[in-house]
């Protein structure tokens, strides 16, 4: 205990204690996903409503991340709500960052499917009915549930942890690979899918890096996830079951179309990350030095202490028998110099 603070527990410190909550976050994580996806389709599977699972599904993840984390934070001397140990600290630019993380990830996502859509390899057809238009609803629904669970996972607890652990170079590294990594483990991602989701993780953990907080990484994933699926009706990581209104099939090369796997699978990508980096670093420029710069301490001797008694009894005495000042003014007129001639 702190004697300047003594109701205040101090964080426990140490890379090696850093370490095992990363890896008890990680193993929590992946745990929580299987019982969530689990719990999810048998409750679906009771009520004949399979459109349930994917919402159901990433409800239960999340709130069992945050029950997990929230626990970690305890052991680690680390107290906080159920939203800040999911990453989502509460400020008055949460909205705001997260429409610029929308923006963006719209943004990149589109800029990887213009060249299918110049060149003719993009052909759309749309579906336009009531059961179309609450499918939608739903869809939007699961990718924002969804978008929120992988950055808590990829971007929130554990990434902060591993970062203690060994340094933000390296945790970036590594936990971009693990995201790449289970891409291909979940989504039979090809080899070029995974390197693209690896730069993927590294621009998605800048945003992190820049805002110390979810809010904007969250837009950004669900800006990527709703414009691939819905709003461009493509595959997301392989998987169709968000195009909905739209839904669209692009022929051609697959270094262009990303084949099978989406736009996430297309080199194009590449170049639409790099774009999406240099613009999240000019916008967060604001919010990169209000939420990650140290508080400044002011050095040496407290300036704002009163000063001792005997001090201030001194002045008192001292003014109370000194006479009333008197302003002197100046003898030369203010109207010349003192080296003018005089006046007649």
């Amino acid at each position: 205990m702190s004697v300047l603070e003594p109701n205040i527990p101090q964080q426990r410190t140490g890379r090696a204690f850093h370490l095992a909550l990363f890896c008890a976050a990680l193993a929590w994580s992946v745990s929580s996903r299987l019982l969530a996806n689990s719990s999810a389709q048998g409750i679906a599977n009771r009520l004949n409503a399979d459109w349930a699972a994917s919402i159901l599904g990433s409800f239960f993840f999340l709130f069992l991340l945050a029950v997990g984390f929230s626990l970690l934070n305890i052991i680690g001397r680390r107290p906080a709500s159920a939203r800040a140990a999911l990453g989502l600290p509460a400020r008055p630019t949460a909205s705001r960052e997260w429409l610029i993380g929308l923006a963006l990830g719209w943004g990149t996502i589109t800029l990887t499917v213009l060249p299918m859509a110049l060149v003719g390899d993009l052909h759309v057809s749309i579906w336009l009915q009531p059961r179309a238009l609450i499918a939608l609803l739903l869809s939007l629904i699961a990718i924002a549930l969804s978008a929120l669970a992988q950055e808590v996972v990829f971007r929130g607890y554990p990434f902060q942890r591993l970062i203690d652990a060994i340094g933000p170079v390296a945790a970036t590294v590594g936990m971009a690979f693990i995201f790449s990594i289970s891409r291909a483990l979940e989504y039979r991602a090809s080899g070029i899918a995974a390197l693209l989701a690896f730069l993927s993780a590294i621009v998605f953990a800048t945003a992190w890096f820049r805002t110390h907080g979810l809010w904007l990484a969250w837009g950004m994933r669900f800006g990527w996830m709703a414009s691939m699926g819905i709003l461009f009706g493509l595959p997301v990581s392989g998987s169709s079951e968000h195009s909905t209104v739209i839904n669209s099939a692009a022929e051609g090369s697959n270094w262009l179309t990303g084949g099978y796997y989406g736009p996430e699978g297309s080199w194009v990508l590449l170049l639409a990350l790099i774009a999406c980096l240099i613009v999240l670093i000019r916008v967060t420029r604001t919010y990169a030095w209000d939420y990650t710069h140290a508080p400044i301490v002011p050095g040496g001797f407290p300036m704002d202490m009163a000063p001792p008694a005997a001090h201030t009894a001194m002045e008192q005495a001292a003014q109370a028998k000194s006479p009333a000042l008197v302003q002197i003014l100046p003898t030369t007129p203010h109207g010349r110099s003192v080296g003018d001639p005089p006046q007649s």
